[in-house]
């Protein structure tokens, strides 16, 4: 379990970026597997998000969970609603008691908080997602309920710099949007660049005037503690487990 030390210190929000241990699930998905979209049991899923609920200290019913598709789509919530399918990946609220949950294997979990309107949300930020726009999307929506807001936002475990190698077809998808997205990419190889997600993520988030702070831990070097896509990937593993990451209102 790992916090935010910035988010740590408003008593009207708890939130945690849970690692992959302490849960019931067995062989790739030990132990601690969230996600329904895995082929692990789902009996051993359901135990997990049960014993994160009892860990938050809140209602199973009460931990809403997204059915993340890489897309730039926001939703807001008002009430628990947790049978129903929700097509997005990022999620807002003001309701006390929800908890909101992002799950991740080396995609950046972010969990934000409006202080001054009492507001939360969570965004599942893999490239394709911070690409087209599901940060900005959020930030503003955040800032639509209120024009007077003081938003924190902490940038979770996801895969490092180092180990996220992409190609010249990425690289230059990235180039195309803006030149200034140089400054993220450091080179390899002849054929491989180094993307630092984290990095493009959080300037984002600045850009937004969002107040920027880390848990930094790079899901593929750390596997023993996170689910990494990449590295069960490279290990010719055919499912992987998913981390999950929330944030509710007290």
């Amino acid at each position: 379990m790992f916090y935010s030390r910035k988010l740590k210190k408003f008593k009207d929000i708890n939130h945690c970026f849970f690692s992959r241990n302490g849960g019931y699930s067995k062989g790739l998905f030990k132990s601690l597997n969230c996600g329904f979209g895995s082929s692990d049991n789902k009996k051993n899923i359901i135990k997990n998000l049960s014993y994160v609920a009892k860990k938050m200290g809140i209602k199973n019913k009460n931990l809403i969970l997204m059915n993340q598709t890489h897309s730039n789509k926001v939703k807001e919530i008002y009430e628990c609603n947790n049978k129903k399918k929700i097509n997005s990946d990022a999620l807002i609220t003001n309701v006390n008691g929800l908890a909101l949950a992002v799950l991740t294997a080396d995609c950046v979990p972010v969990l934000i908080f409006d202080h001054k309107n009492k507001v939360i949300a969570c965004i599942h930020a893999g490239w394709r997602g911070a690409f087209s726009g599901i940060i900005k999307n959020t930030v503003n929506k955040i800032k639509k309920l209120n024009s007077k807001n003081e938003i924190y936002a902490t940038i979770g475990p996801c895969i490092g710099k180092k180990n996220y190698e992409v190609d010249l077809r990425f690289y230059r998808k990235f180039m195309s949007q803006s030149k200034k997205n140089q400054k993220f990419f450091s080179y390899k190889n002849r054929k491989k660049k180094l993307f630092d997600l984290r990095k493009f993520v959080a300037d984002k988030l600045l850009k937004l005037k969002v107040k920027v702070d880390h848990v930094n831990h790079d899901t593929f070097k750390e596997s023993n503690n996170f689910f990494s896509y990449r590295k069960s990937s490279n290990l010719g593993h055919k499912d992987y487990g998913r981390c999950i990451s929330i944030i509710s209102l007290s």
